[in-house]
């Protein structure tokens, strides 16, 4: 079984892959503070959480996007394992020819998604990464990675709303009943849920229009955590991946072994 860990901003995601099957995935906050033993004690339960023995771990790949954790949590791997993980970053295989000005400087999670995609979904693809920030990758028809966009996440937009604005509360992140919010609580889940939504639709939109693409030519692959509050509220068509950077990791891991 590999052990396949992306760490990102908010939490970190630790998966169990076998045959190109996500046995189980969990996710735990990301604290930057953690021991390398707390990482390690922190991930063994999740192991035995899901009734995996350490010893069916035959590997690990860890990609991550918060550089002071990384550390820490490699070298709990490492401990858990008997062997140091695979890190996804410049010098290692993935198959993917990326078209931008410095291809180093790319998040690991974003371009495990495109691999993960690329070998699932026909290209072009527009791949959508909703986490601590929301992201939108491209891929061309030649399957080249070309560059796409970066803005602030649900939950920064909604946090910045509430701390900013002294007459509005925080809120959960519900469904909103309708478009049009008859209360302060109502209109801010509408506004955060399907103003995201139309924003994405905009965007998709928009890219469509510079490539030349028609539309519906491209697949759309929505992922990341939040994502689900978002996709059925789209006009456009999407595919909801939740362990696409899983994936990737399994694809990138085997392509170095």
């Amino acid at each position: 079984m590999l052990l396949a860990v992306d760490i990102g901003n908010t939490n970190v995601v630790i998966g169990g892959i076998e045959n190109g099957r996500i046995e189980f995935m969990a996710r735990v906050v990301t604290d930057r503070t953690k021991t390398e033993d707390e990482y390690a004690i922190q991930i063994n339960s999740i192991l035995k959480l899901h009734n995996i023995d350490k010893s069916r771990l035959e590997g690990s790949i860890i990609a991550s996007v918060v550089p002071p954790t990384l550390n820490s949590i490699k070298q709990a791997v490492a401990m858990l394992t008997g062997r140091m993980p695979k890190i996804v970053g410049p010098g290692i295989k993935t198959g993917i020819n990326i078209l931008m000005d410095n291809p180093a400087a790319v998040g690991a999670d974003r371009v495990t998604g495109a691999v993960a995609a690329l070998n699932a979904y026909k290209p072009p693809i527009i791949i959508i990464d909703m986490g601590t920030s929301t992201t939108i990758e491209v891929i061309d028809k030649n399957k080249n990675y070309i560059g796409g966009m970066i803005m602030p996440g649900l939950n920064i937009s909604l946090t910045a709303l509430s701390n900013v604005c002294a007459q509005l509360p925080a809120i959960s992140m519900e469904e909103p009943k309708h478009i049009i919010g008859k209360n302060t609580v109502d209109s801010m889940r509408s506004g955060i849920i399907l103003g995201t939504a139309a924003m994405l639709d905009g965007c998709i939109e928009r890219i469509e229009e510079e490539l030349g693409f028609d539309r519906g030519e491209a697949a759309i692959v929505m992922t990341g955590g939040l994502g689900k509050y978002i996709t059925k509220f789209c006009k456009r068509n999407m595919i909801y991946a939740e362990d696409l950077v899983l994936k990737g990791l399994d694809i990138i891991y085997r392509k170095n072994t």
